[in-house]
């Protein structure tokens, strides 16, 4: 395909994502299965700038003074991939797959886009308006440049596999893709994400990763599975264990001693966490799926650790998720903060006493954060929060109460929070 076709494809997926609400992958899935014609480069450089959109969808209509996806991906294209104007200008206009020419009030916003430090600070964060009032409560005056950093494109952060190798000998096994230590954690490595019409390296096609030697992990879950302390010898419960990224981080950490007991509501996310876990080694998981009837009974006050990563709005994900962004709705936050509270009261059942309870989002939001966690507290005697981190490069990242906060700017990962909240002995 010609660059004009590729603009054109991604127009398309842009507005069957904008009238048909459709997420992200499915509206490039469906564009893809209608294009056969289109070859892996293709794809690439139509998605590549699909996401680039969805990520400064606001920032880019307004420097335009046009929110029409055309003009989202005219502008992605000029301010993004730094293409001149003369070169989009082309791309729109080639007959017969070219979108039109570009109009005279196109050319001169490409030419000259307004200001985005005028624009109102949702704009420049590129957030809906609505969240503005709740990341202000976090990062005040912060809020444009922290959104900013969600912008940006994602690097693929490992883990390195400790049941299987050893955090040098999976760096060598990785090198075809030019991976590096991450930073903060020893067994973290990092491959910088792609140019913007390029497509990644795919891991899998690692023989290493065949056998288990490192796992796709954002630094920032790791981090946060890190948070669990020294399980060891542990009795561990993941309590919404999902496709199973952080029950093998825990898993690994204890070195395949103890136990760690995964559980998720949902008992098809489950069955990725049986083939990870086998994959990568691990002798010590037990799975409790729901399709079984009382599939915790008796855990009950016997946990040391009880990790609970609940449903959230995925804010801090939205780097490598930023359709999300625009399709949360506050209804939906409510929901999920009624979900959090009622996952947040059940793991303290099975926590024993002197125990831990470990609570993580992948949320920037105080409604889904601190405000969950002085709820529970509130409600529940005998619990009370602890650092969430003795790590000296984290200690910056504490709050006054001792929970942990991650994003992209302040550390260079997705953004995660995390209280670790103490049961009396």
């Amino acid at each position: 395909m010609r660059d004009a076709g590729r603009l054109a494809a991604a127009i398309e997926v842009l507005e069957d994502i904008e009238t048909r609400h459709r997420p992200v992958r499915m509206a490039l899935k469906n564009w893809g299965e209608r294009s056969r014609f289109a070859g892996s480069k293709d794809r690439a450089w139509v998605s590549g700038l699909v996401l680039d959109v969805l990520r400064r969808r606001r920032s880019l209509g307004w420097r335009m003074g046009d929110d029409s996806a055309r003009a989202a991906a005219l502008a992605a294209l000029a301010i993004i991939w730094d293409w001149p104007v003369d070169r989009v200008a082309e791309a729109a206009g080639e007959e017969p797959h070219g979108i039109g020419a570009l109009t005279e009030a196109e050319v001169a916003a490409l030419a000259a886009p307004k200001d985005l430090a005028a624009a109102p600070v949702a704009v420049q964060a590129d957030v809906p308006d609505w969240l503005e009032p709740s990341l202000r409560r976090v990062y005040g005056d912060g809020v444009a440049s922290e959104g900013a950093a969600l912008a940006e494109r994602a690097p693929v952060d490992l883990r390195a596999n400790l049941l299987k190798t050893d955090p040098e000998r999976a760096l060598k096994a990785l090198a075809p893709l030019h991976a590096a230590p991450a930073g903060i954690l020893p067994t973290a490595m990092r491959i910088a994400a792609p140019d913007a019409a390029d497509r990644s390296g795919s891991v899998e096609t690692i023989p290493a990763f065949s056998k288990g030697w490192f796992e796709v992990q954002d630094l920032g879950s790791q981090v946060a599975a890190s948070a669990a302390g020294d399980v060891k010898g542990k009795q561990v419960l993941d309590l919404c264990a999902g496709g199973g990224g952080k029950t093998l981080a825990l898993a690994a950490a204890m070195g395949n001693t103890g136990q760690v007991y995964a559980y998720d509501s949902e008992a098809r996310r489950l069955a990725d966490t049986i083939r990870r876990a086998d994959r990568a080694g691990v002798r010590n998981l037990q799975i409790r799926s729901p399709v079984n009837p009382d599939p915790l009974k008796g855990l009950e006050g016997k946990m040391d650790v009880v990790f609970i990563d609940v449903p959230c709005s995925g804010s801090g994900a939205w780097r490598r998720h930023p359709d999300t962004k625009w399709r949360l709705k506050p209804e939906t936050l409510a929901q999920r903060m009624a979900d959090q509270d009622s996952v947040l009261d059940a793991g303290a059942t099975f926590t024993k006493p002197g125990g831990r309870l470990v609570y993580v989002t992948c949320s920037l939001l105080p409604e889904e954060n601190e405000d969950r966690v002085e709820g529970f507290l509130a409600r529940t005697p005998g619990f009370t929060a602890r650092p969430a981190t003795a790590d000296p490069e984290l200690k910056s990242r504490l709050t006054a109460q001792g929970y942990l906060r991650l994003s992209p700017l302040s550390s260079g990962t997705d953004g995660f929070f995390v209280a670790v909240l103490e049961r009396a002995a």
